[in-house]
C-alpha cells in the first residue's frame, strides 16, 4: 500500500483540518460539483475558504488502470503554472492512496481566490459589452495561452469556466487535470484544439475584430503574418469539420488589420 499526502510549505498549521486523506474524506462542506470521478466541496476555516477536490477514481477509460492519476496531473499542472508565472490558485495539500499498484482515492486542496468569478459566468451576467474590459482580459489570456504553448504544454480544457477574473480585472487559470506536454505534429494539432475551445465561447459574445485582436496578441504580432494565417486556417478547418459548417473565422482572413 502506498499512501502519499503532503501539506505544502507554510501550511502545516492546517494539519488539524487537512492532515490526512482520511480527514479529507471525512470533511463536510458546501457541495460545489460531483461526478463519477470526483467531487468538490468548499470548506471554511478561520475565515478562509478552501476548495477540496476528492477523487475516488484515477480517471476515465484506461487511466483507471494505467498512467498518471487525474489528481496527480491536476496538482502537477498547477505547480507548472506557478513556475511559469501564470496566476493560479494556491495549493494547500495534495496526495493519493494506492493499493496493489491501483489507485484508491486522492485529493487536492486549493485556497479560494477571493472576489473572483469565472469568465463564462461574467459573460452570461454582463454580456462583455465593456470593450475596455474585453481588451484587458484578452491581452492577459493571450499571454497565458502563449506561455502554455511555448512550453509545449496543452491545457486540453480551456473552457471559460476554468478562467477566473477578480475585482482588479486580473485573470487566473485553474482546474487543469488533463493538461500535458506534447511534441511534433501532435503538439500542433492540440494547440489548434486549445484555441478552438477558447474561440467556441468567444464567438458567442465577442465581435470578429475582438477575436482577431486576441489572436494577434496570442501570436505576439501587430498584423497577421504568413505563419499566423496558416495556424488560423488550421483552426478554421478544425471548426468546419466538427460543426459541419464554415465558421465566420473565414471572414477574419480577408479583413485588414
Amino acid at each position: 500500500m502506498r499512501n502519499l499526502w503532503h501539506l505544502t510549505e507554510n501550511n502545516h498549521h492546517l494539519t488539524s483540518v487537512f492532515g490526512s486523506l482520511d480527514a479529507i474524506f471525512a470533511l463536510l462542506g458546501q457541495q460545489i460539483t460531483q461526478d463519477k470521478v470526483s467531487d468538490v466541496i468548499k470548506v471554511a476555516h478561520q475565515g478562509v475558504n478552501y476548495y477540496v477536490k476528492r477523487y475516488t477514481s484515477a480517471g476515465k477509460g484506461l487511466r483507471k488502470l494505467i498512467g498518471k492519476p487525474r489528481v496527480q496531473g491536476e496538482w502537477e499542472n498547477l505547480q507548472w503554472f506557478a513556475q511559469w508565472g501564470i496566476p493560479t490558485a494556491t495549493i494547500i495539500g495534495f496526495g493519493y492512496k494506492k493499493k496493489w499498484g491501483l489507485f484508491q482515492r486522492g485529493a487536492i486542496i486549493t485556497q479560494e481566490l477571493p472576489h473572483t468569478v469565472d469568465l463564462a459566468q461574467l459573460a452570461r451576467q454582463q454580456g462583455l459589452s465593456d470593450a475596455r474590459l474585453v481588451k484587458k482580459i484578452s491581452i492577459q489570456l493571450a499571454k497565458i495561452t502563449r506561455t502554455l504553448h511555448s512550453h509545449k504544454f496543452i491545457h486540453n480544457d480551456l473552457k471559460w469556466r476554468n478562467i477566473l477574473i477578480d475585482e482588479q480585472e486580473k485573470i487566473y487559470l485553474i482546474d487543469c487535470p488533463l493538461g500535458d506536454f506534447w511534441q511534433g505534429e501532435l503538439l500542433n494539432y492540440r494547440i489548434v484544439k486549445d484555441l478552438k475551445t477558447l474561440d467556441h465561447y468567444a464567438q458567442k459574445y465577442l465581435s470578429r475584430s475582438q477575436r482577431m485582436r486576441f489572436y494577434l496578441s496570442y501570436m505576439d504580432s501587430a498584423k497577421l503574418t504568413t505563419e499566423g494565417k496558416q495556424l488560423l486556417l488550421r483552426l478554421l478547418k478544425r471548426r468546419s469539420r466538427r460543426y459541419d459548417k464554415q465558421s465566420n473565422l473565414s471572414l477574419l482572413l480577408n479583413k485588414q488589420y
